[in-house]
């Protein structure tokens, strides 16, 4: 089982996605479990402050690094390593969602599937005391070269991304091994009833004849040829 802990200070945002679907009977199945925390229980007024002005200026607001402190040491326990804040536990992936991480890929996700606990840093406004990043993150991660509110969405992404590879939350063990390999995973063009879709007089769209064949190589020769490996880019 993995455990994931959601910190941010929309938790109304990430709860509900993990109420449906495959993750909710992953969950009943207690292969994953999901722990949401609200950043602003962890903080020191009685306005429940979380942020502050950014030194040197500049626009927006900065998430303060005591807050953040509290809120991991929370979810794990902690140790110090040298000048750093560090998990006691290996199997703990502390991520920081920033577009300033490592590119997320397949690769990452299988890594991640390997462990035990995996907590969310999910930013917002201007971004989080690079302190965090420095002293209690383990993985910064970005999921795309593009700017977003926040980190829930990713982390919602990520979590997704993990989920998938834990046997019994999609399916047979099979289809795993069908799919993923370690370049990535393969994706190809799909098809289904009916054969052929008529949605206007004069128009037919097909489905291609290599996959009504029943021939095994011509079908996988075609989803070979409208198929791309996902996941194997830059880490």
């Amino acid at each position: 089982m993995i455990l994931f802990d959601f910190i941010t200070i929309f938790p109304e945002i990430v709860a509900p996605y993990f109420e449906e679907s495959l993750f909710k009977k992953a969950r009943e199945k207690k292969l994953i479990k999901i722990r949401i925390y609200n950043l602003r229980d962890f903080a020191q007024d009685k306005h429940r402050t979380v942020d502050d002005k950014p030194f040197g200026g500049g626009f927006g607001m900065v998430m303060k690094v005591d807050v953040w402190r509290k809120a991991v040491a929370k979810a794990v326990k902690l140790k110090i390593a040298g000048k750093k804040l560090k998990p006691q536990n290996k199997d703990t992936a502390i991520i920081m969602l920033t577009p300033r991480g490592k590119q997320f890929n397949q690769k990452m996700a299988r890594n991640l599937a390997k462990m035990k606990q995996i907590v969310f840093v999910c930013g917002r406004y201007e971004g989080v005391d690079e302190r965090v990043a420095q002293n209690i993150a383990t993985h910064q991660i970005s999921v795309g070269d593009y700017d977003l509110m926040g980190g829930e969405l990713p982390a919602m992404a990520i979590a997704e991304a993990v989920s998938r590879l834990i046997p019994g939350v999609i399916g047979k063990p099979e289809f795993l091994a069908a799919r993923h390999g370690k370049d990535g995973f393969f994706e190809s063009a799909q098809y289904t009833r009916p054969e052929i879709y008529s949605p206007a007089k004069g128009i037919n769209w097909k489905t291609p004849k290599e996959l009504l064949s029943g021939d095994p190589k011509k079908i996988n020769a075609w989803r070979q040829k409208h198929g791309k490996t996902i996941g194997a880019a830059r880490q």
